[in-house]
């Protein structure tokens, strides 16, 4: 419904308002919980077509002609967020399409490929094998520590400078 759309929207980390490509992500994070509600829908729909005497005890199913109303309205809500999942992802589909992002671009990664802990960062030459798991935020905080190491090193420099007497010409009087 609109109110929970609305309600919904209030409750979205602003990152995921920060560009379309963001909003493009969150909506396929949406089409993923789409999915997993889906599979549900199917399972809950296929146990109300079930026989009741073949019911659980602890299945908790409607009986009579209100386990053919659940069904109806399972199945309803089925279609309806298989619907909503066909859209987002031609949705998506489009966007790709129109922000011509080449196909290798979106790749899956290598097998076995684990991602940095503290995020993605950029990529680094074989070479770099100490430096290969580390994510945009330790790349930043060893950026911050080298300026802090120059700005230090600065200080001491401009202190020392300071702190020594001038040189000045030495003249040997006779």
């Amino acid at each position: 419904s609109l109110m929970e759309q609305e309600t919904e929207a209030l409750d979205i980390d602003p990152i995921w308002t920060t560009s379309r490509t963001a909003r493009q992500i969150y909506a396929l994070t949406e089409v993923e919980k789409d999915i997993t509600r889906l599979l549900y829908l199917a399972a809950s729909s296929i146990s109300l077509l079930t026989l009741p005497q073949t019911d659980e005890p602890d299945d908790n199913l409607p009986q009579g002609e209100e386990r053919s109303e659940q069904f109806v309205l399972e199945v309803s809500e089925y279609f309806e967020r298989l619907d909503s999942i066909q859209s987002a992802i031609r949705s998506s589909l489009a966007h790709i399409r129109h922000a011509r992002i080449a196909p290798s671009a979106i790749n899956a990664p290598p097998p076995g490929f684990v991602p940095p802990s503290l995020g993605v960062g950029l990529p680094q030459s074989d070479g770099d094998d100490g430096k290969k798991n580390r994510g945009l935020q330790e790349e930043r905080i060893e950026r911050d520590t080298w300026q802090g190491i120059l700005a230090a090193l600065t200080r001491l420099k401009v202190a020392q400078d300071a702190s020594k007497p001038p040189e000045s010409s030495t003249l040997i009087e006779e």
